[in-house]
């Protein structure tokens, strides 16, 4: 397993320390450094700004979303910043929730799984540069019908070449079937709350998705499982598990519509499901506080690494044996090194300073 860094949401600005944090994880052997977006800052230019300082670590959206970009621009920026980053980028694609895919960007929500099918066969055809690009789908027409548009449209394919032909692909996926869909279509998923307990329904749903994949695409073996985990370091378990509460009161009860919310089926399944109708309730009724306080202690655990240097250490192990092939951690970036010194001290092959 390695250890990844992830930069987070910005809230009202650019979060501080994170260009410092980026650096430092090049320096101290982090495998990757991960960016996001919502609908505020983006997730390919912090990338590119602060992956511009760094040499050797990976370079991932976690995640670019869809809906933002058609298949074809989301390639271009893809192949843009393999080539500008000497091949270290990863291209993490997400389909959000219908309140940001209708609300924020005007797209219909509607069947994301097979939407996803189509935007990544689009961009791998993109990257394969094999031949102007064609695609009669649902969802993506290349080029568009003469009936919809002026009859000028012309099928094209990139002016420059990719840099890799096999780009990898990495897929958010939170629901059963979409776990299944990133191990049939992409070359990694990306999931939010994970837990080591419920691994092995994990990796079935993986399985699943392996038994239809392509055999012109990685193997399965070669397949990654890059995991967001919260990581906080305190005097104790309760006062860190406060700072992981309001993060995951806010995906429970505020990411996603009451009865859409693919974040809550998630914790749901893990068996929070009583515990996330009070969250929700507080959360939809203003409440953020309450339902920050709602959560329990035993959940911020079950998708979080919390409390003393010496739990967070004991409470790693748990992760060994698990799916995982890269702990993505969010902590603050002042505390990255002392976090990538203790994953050194539980996997000690694969954390190491480069000079």
């Amino acid at each position: 397993m390695r250890l990844g860094y992830h930069t987070g949401y910005w809230s009202a600005g650019p979060p501080p320390g994170a260009q410092e944090a980026v650096r430092a994880a090049d320096d101290l052997g982090v495998d990757s450094v991960w960016t996001a977006e919502a609908y505020g800052s983006d997730a390919f230019t912090p990338l590119a700004w602060w992956g511009a300082t760094t040499q050797k670590v990976r370079l991932g959206t976690a995640i670019a979303q869809m809906a933002a970009r058609t298949p074809t621009s989301t390639a271009m920026a893809a192949l843009t910043l393999d080539h500008l980053s000497g091949g270290r980028f990863t291209l993490g694609l997400g389909a959000s929730g219908p309140q940001v895919v209708e609300g924020w960007y005007g797209q219909p929500w509607g069947r994301p799984l097979a939407r996803t099918r189509e935007f990544v066969a689009v961009v791998r055809q993109v990257l394969a540069r094999e031949a102007p690009v064609r695609f009669d789908g649902e969802f993506y027409r290349l080029p568009l019908p003469p009936e919809e548009g002026s009859g000028l449209g012309k099928a094209l394919r990139p002016t420059v070449h990719p840099l890799r032909a096999d780009l990898p692909i990495h897929l958010a996926a939170e629901g059963p079937r979409n776990v299944a869909l990133s191990a049939e279509i992409a070359d990694g998923w990306l999931p939010l709350f994970y837990s080591p307990r419920t691994d092995a329904e994990h990796r079935q749903l993986l399985a699943d998705g392996f038994a239809r994949r392509a055999p012109g695409l990685r193997a399965p073996e070669e397949f990654e499982v890059t995991a967001t985990v919260p990581v906080v370091l305190a005097d104790g378990v309760e006062q860190a598990a406060d700072q992981v509460r309001p993060f995951v009161a806010l995906y429970a009860g505020g990411m996603g519509a009451k009865g859409a919310n693919f974040h809550r089926a998630v914790l749901d399944r893990l068996g929070y499901g009583e515990a996330c109708d009070e969250i929700q309730a507080h959360y939809l009724a203003g409440d953020r506080a309450r339902a920050a306080a709602a959560v329990p202690t035993e959940l911020v655990q079950e998708v979080a690494l919390v409390g003393t240097a010496a739990d967070v250490r004991a409470r790693l192990e748990a992760w060994r044996a698990t799916a995982v092939t890269t702990m993505l951690v969010q902590c603050d970036p002042r505390s990255l090194p002392e976090v990538a010194g203790l994953w050194a001290e539980v996997f000690p092959r694969d954390v190491a300073p480069r000079g």
